[in-house]
């Protein structure tokens, strides 16, 4: 016993010498008493012993388990230090070398002249109707994409000293890249994105906008209309923050490179599909220090403000299924149609959807950590399953069952399903010989495109015996010659654009340091309240490494950088985008500017990137 409690008190044991008159080896009780006293009464030997086994018990008590049940009580109760060292956060970053030019521009931002300089530039951009519709023809032979013409030469006269100092290059004849060149051509240059086209509005929903849809309307505190939010926002914000910084004179260093598609809304393939070879070609493989696209912006959970730039991006693919059957009168019907055997597949696809699971080592887990460390109101259990998820498979599955009964989380974990489009049938007295969904998936960054799209297939292929049909899955088929000789109809799975999960960044490193690091500056800045004279506190922001559910044009740079983040600082929620009432509002405009601004000046003076 005394052994183990020197060792647990950290003091190490010392050899003990016994005088003659204590030798254990001796045979009288009366020669290991000293002076030879007789032993004591029984009595007293007793109280003796429970003496000895009471002190015995204390000092286990206070070495062995008074630390196991302070330890208990610590983490029983929210308190940041049980989580130390998860989820890090960077120091705000602020420019050292531009300091004083810093200083000037973040105050000025905050004066009203800014802003409504600011509105002004957001509001003429929306005014600019550049809608873009699913399978447009190639540019130059469909009309429709004739709107872009008339954005472009606004940008022209809108931002001047833009035009003048950095060379634009063209590319798909409305695919803009611009150069800011930086003095310093050992610098990896950095490159910032956007889209200026937006989704069309529906001629149903015109008369439910609150403004019309491209008034650019400002109300005093939101400037409405399509592209406030989506994505002219961050092409307009971008094109002042350059314009601003060659008001004053400002050359860069490092190299500062734009690219700006029009078809994001359809998949970028005639944009950003050119742009990203154009820069391939014109500086090589991993030849920018980062890239940073439209993407999540700040979101305000469990009680603490958290930013979530996108360091991995999920997949993407539709699967086409198509049923083809003999035709005829619909007065001699069989016992299923091709809609009624299309109906049966799509219930049998929801009701064995994919089962999203919460695995460790993938960015969706890293923001539940992000939440477990600093959210001050996230509820004590959850808090204690995800830190120890990690090292525990049961605290892992509990975390995973409580994580994912939110609907915005679940998304963002697993692969999902949804049955976007159906059709069939051209008259209601004639059977119809053909039906068709679409079932779209965006796939989890774990998965892949081949795991998903061979899923589908044996679920369908599964039930598509009950019906008689022969099954062909992207090109090969499934059903034996004698079968599908004898099948009743076909059965057809295609998938003819596929999208692999985006690499995932690292969320630790230089690059990620200098963005987080950026983000945090601006947020101080633009809520400090110096521009009122006042010292307020400052609020506190977190940044939590996220995950785009949706896909971006960053889809096309995968080989420009390993390091590619998909943000936009300012944004709060979605602000009604694809929808009606789409807004922004005036304040996180001005703040996405501040932001620009920080990024771009420090990795102007970055050493590390």
């Amino acid at each position: 016993m005394k052994g183990l409690l020197t060792r647990r008190m950290g003091v190490r044991p010392q050899p003990v010498s016994l005088p003659p008159t204590m030798d254990p080896k001796s045979k009288s009780q009366t020669d290991i008493l000293p002076g030879g006293a007789p032993p004591p009464p029984r009595r007293a030997r007793l109280r003796f012993v429970l003496s000895v086994v009471a002190l015995t018990a204390l000092l286990r008590f206070f070495f062995v388990l008074a630390p196991i049940v302070c330890h208990w009580h610590t983490n029983s109760v929210p308190h940041h230090n049980s989580a130390a060292g998860v989820c890090p956060q960077e120091s705000p970053l602020v420019p050292s070398k531009n300091g004083a030019l810093w200083d000037e521009l973040t105050a000025s931002h905050a004066t009203t002249a800014f802003r409504d300089r600011a509105v002004a530039q957001l509001s003429a951009a929306v005014q600019i109707p550049t809608e873009t519709y699913d399978e447009m023809g190639p540019v130059g032979e469909d009309e429709r994409w004739l709107s872009r013409g008339p954005f472009l030469e606004h940008l022209a006269s809108a931002f001047p000293l833009v035009s003048a100092n950095l060379p634009l290059q063209r590319v798909n004849t409305y695919g803009l890249m611009y150069t800011w060149q930086g003095s310093d051509a050992s610098l990896k240059p950095i490159l910032l994105m956007g889209h200026y086209d937006v989704v069309p509005v529906a001629p149903l929903s015109a008369d439910q906008w609150t403004f019309p849809a491209y008034s650019g309307h400002f109300d005093g505190e939101n400037v409405w209309g399509r592209g406030s939010s989506d994505d002219k926002s961050g092409v307009i914000g971008i094109l002042t923050t350059i314009e601003v910084l060659l008001e004053k004179g400002f050359k860069p260093t490092r190299t500062v490179v734009l690219s700006f598609g029009f078809d994001e809304e359809a998949g970028g393939y005639h944009g950003a599909g050119h742009l990203g070879p154009a820069l391939l070609k014109r500086f090589g493989p991993d030849s920018f220090a980062l890239i940073v696209d439209e993407g999540s912006g700040l979101t305000d959970t469990y009680g603490a403000t958290f930013a979530s730039p996108g360091v991995a991006e999920k997949g993407s693919v539709n699967v086409n299924i198509e049923i083809k059957t003999p035709g005829g009168h619909s007065s001699v019907p069989p016992a299923h149609t091709s809609i009624g055997m299309l109906a049966a597949l799509i219930v049998h696809l929801e009701a064995h959807a994919p089962v999203p699971t919460l695995d460790i080592d993938t960015p969706a887990f890293g923001i539940a950590a992000c939440l477990a460390a600093h959210a001050p109101a996230i509820p004590r259990k959850l808090r204690r399953a995800v830190l120890r998820a990690p090292k525990s498979e049961r605290a892992r599955k509990q975390a995973e069952k409580l994580l994912l009964e939110d609907t915005m989380f679940r998304a963002l974990v697993g692969t999902t399903q949804a049955v976007d489009m159906v059709s069939g049938g051209v008259k209601s007295n004639a059977l119809p010989e053909q039906a068709l969904a679409v079932v779209n998936h965006r796939i989890a960054t774990q998965s892949s495109v081949n795991a998903t799209t061979a899923r589908d297939a044996q679920l369908v292929r599964d039930l598509a015996a009950r019906f008689n049909l022969s099954v062909t899955a992207y090109g090969e088929q499934l059903t034996s010659a004698a079968d599908a000789a004898a099948a009743y109809g076909t059965l057809e799975l295609s998938a003819p654009r596929t999208l692999e999960p985006a690499p995932v960044t690292p969320s630790s490193g230089s690059a990620y340091a200098l963005l987080a690091g950026t983000i945090r500056a601006t947020f101080r800045a633009a809520r400090s309240g110096k521009s009122k004279g006042v010292e307020e506190e400052k609020e506190e922001i977190y940044v939590a490494p996220g995950v785009m559910t949706a896909n971006t044009d960053t889809r096309f740079t995968w080989e420009l950088s390993k390091h590619i983040f998909r943000y936009g600082h300012g944004s709060e929620g979605l602000g009604n985008i694809h929808t009606v009432d789409e807004h922004i509002k005036a304040d996180a405009f001005v703040e996405m500017i501040t932001f620009f601004t920080t990024l771009i000046l420090n990795a102007d003076e970055a050493t590390a990137l």
